[in-house]
């Protein structure tokens, strides 16, 4: 492995970790900045969401959602078996899996396969999709779900 594909890899990660952090803490003005300006975020069972704009609004949106259906409003993304290929100096894939948890425990948990492309030093997500593979009965996804 050369140098500059290490160097890839390390921004990626961070990339993946920031974007859990940025969408459990609410900030997702910066966590819009991890895509391309044309990024897409594509959840399984739900029309694709493109563009930045798009994206902070569907986020901001469930964020009001768990409020009104949580006591403590807080979830958390675990993201793990990471595996990252960089096809080229410029262009790679990702796939990770993750676990959702608020306060009624594990909520739901599923995939991601990610797209990303090198802009200056960072690494931005052009295409997200989320594949939902389960969720707990009592879960808040449970509760959006049955929700009009």
């Amino acid at each position: 492995m050369e140098l500059w594909e290490i160097a890839a890899r390390e921004r990626i990660y961070d990339t993946l970790a920031r974007y859990a952090h940025c969408a459990d803490t609410g900030r997702f003005a910066e966590l819009v900045t991890l895509f391309t300006e044309d990024g897409v975020l594509a959840i399984d069972g739900r029309p694709p969401l493109q563009g930045r704009a798009a994206i902070e609004a569907f986020l901001t949106g469930t964020k009001t959602n768990i409020a009104a259906h949580l006591t403590q409003p807080l979830i958390r993304h675990h993201v793990s078996s990471i595996r990252i290929e960089v096809r080229t100096p410029d262009e790679a894939d990702a796939a990770s899996y993750f676990l959702a948890i608020t306060e009624r425990g594990p909520d739901h948990w599923g995939r991601y396969r990610d797209q990303l492309v090198r802009v200056g030093e960072q690494w931005l997500l052009r295409h997200r999709r989320v594949r939902p593979d389960g969720h707990a009965a009592n879960s808040w996804v449970a509760t959006r779900r049955e929700s009009p």
